[in-house]
């Protein structure tokens, strides 16, 4: 079988389910909006900016890897900034291949100059609606659904999540909650997931990343979770051998095919896997766990949707077959209805990877 290059990967089709806003803006959209507001920047050389959110994001130091957030929040305070953040965002997402994305963002972060929360929902919803209309345009169609997302160590998560409900129908599919997993158990916003459950609206809930399975079993046991977001540490409920052997919780997850939205880059910089080759998807994917590949945060991992796939290829040389296995599994994941979930599985990804497998 011929090697399978990373400009392969991106002509091929993907989908995305988990990937922040505010995580992957555009340097040059960066220092443009920051010259707006008047914001200070470490460098307004785009290109060093670029290296300067990689190189923070990696230092290994909490202070700087937030502190990129505190730049591209900052910037995100306008209708327009935002309107402009989605459509980029949509459009880059396209011209990597991604046909379905889910891409997250917390409103009550962008609240400095005077919108509401709903005036910011409706901005990025444009956005994405501009950017996704200018993609199709290109012949890079990609459709994007939106997640909204509560700080877990703040206390508007009821009021986020009635503001998911509130624009379902315009373009959100589903709620999410974000922040430092220790401490701020996913069980504080037990309200807020019982309202949503009562509405029949989907939810994914950061767990298993910063923290461990006591995390992964409350956002599954206590608040109904669809999804968890990375859920990378299900690995420290199995227990290596041949063959490996799984304890409850991890077993429970396989057994119900709970999504786990891992971020290989993004979870080597964050200390929840020492290395891509060392990164827990190998094995989780070989015990056939619901797995998925994820950006995060594309600014701050300085990656995309193909750059992801093309380090998992080189760590554990894998093939079209399971590319497509992915990505499969993050469709058959995503919030949007299931005949639509099928027309993209049908329509655009199955045959795609039929024609890469054929002239393998």
């Amino acid at each position: 079988m011929a090697a399978i290059s990373y400009e392969d990967i991106v002509q091929v089709p993907k989908a995305l389910l988990h990937d922040h806003l505010d995580g992957g803006l555009r340097p040059a959209t960066v220092v443009g909006l920051a010259a707006e507001v008047g914001h200070e920047l470490p460098t307004t050389d785009p290109q060093a900016l670029g290296r300067w959110f990689v190189e923070a994001a990696n230092s290994g130091s909490l202070e700087r890897y937030l502190e990129t957030f505190a730049h591209t929040v900052a910037v995100m305070q306008t209708a327009s900034a935002l309107r402009r953040v989605a459509a980029e965002c949509a459009l880059d997402l396209a011209a990597d291949g991604v046909v379905y994305a889910e891409v997250r963002f917390a409103p009550e972060q962008h609240l400095e100059r005077d919108l509401t929360l709903d005036e910011v929902v409706e901005a990025v919803l444009a956005g994405f609606a501009e950017g996704s209309a200018a993609a199709a345009e290109a012949g890079t169609p990609i459709r994007v659904g939106t997640l909204l997302t509560a700080m877990r160590h703040a206390a508007r998560s009821q009021e986020i999540a009635e503001l998911a409900v509130r624009h379902r129908d315009a373009g959100v599919v589903g709620f999410d909650i974000a922040g430092a997993e220790a401490g701020f158990p996913p069980t504080r916003h037990l309200d807020a997931f019982e309202y949503l459950q009562r509405e029949n609206f989907h939810f994914t809930i950061h767990a298993g990343e910063a923290f461990g399975l006591p995390s992964i079993w409350q956002a599954i046991q206590w608040c109904g979770a669809d999804r968890l977001g990375h859920g990378v540490r299900i690995v420290d409920d199995i227990t290596p051998g041949e063959p490996p052997v799984l304890g409850r919780l991890a077993a429970y997850v396989r057994d119900k095919r709970i999504p786990l939205e891992l971020c290989p880059s993004s979870n080597v910089q964050t200390g929840a896997a020492p290395s891509i080759a060392e990164h827990p998807i190998g094995l989780l994917r070989d015990l056939r766990f619901r797995v998925t590949v994820n950006t995060d945060n594309r600014l701050m991992s300085g990656t995309s949707m193909s750059r992801e796939m093309a380090l998992l290829v080189d760590a554990f040389g894998y093939g079209w077959r399971e590319l497509q296995w992915f990505t499969i599994n993050a469709m058959k994941s995503a919030f949007i209805p299931f005949d639509e979930r099928l027309r993209i599985i049908d329509e655009v990804i199955k045959p795609a990877y039929a024609r890469r497998l054929a002239g393998s």
